[in-house]
């Protein structure tokens, strides 16, 4: 039987979480998303929006955590 190229499918069910912000983050969030939609020509991001990305780029980033994980995988 031949091996197929497309390994484990993912599980990608979003996930909900809470997180409580100090009030500098929250007003450092909104004027990103102002400055964001400046630069962009797009409409303002509400904060919670904003978190994905800027945590998924961050861990992407992130060298030690990139390695580490390879390591992991080997």
């Amino acid at each position: 039987m031949n091996k197929l190229k497309l390994g484990p499918i993912e599980d990608e069910t979003p996930v909900k979480v809470t997180v409580d912000l100090p009030a500098a983050v929250h007003r450092d969030l909104v004027d990103y998303g102002k400055q964001l939609a400046a630069e962009t020509g797009s409409k303002v991001a509400e904060p919670g929006k904003l978190i994905v990305p800027m945590v998924a780029r961050f861990m992407e980033s992130d060298r030690g955590f990139t390695r580490g994980r390879k390591a992991r995988k080997a």
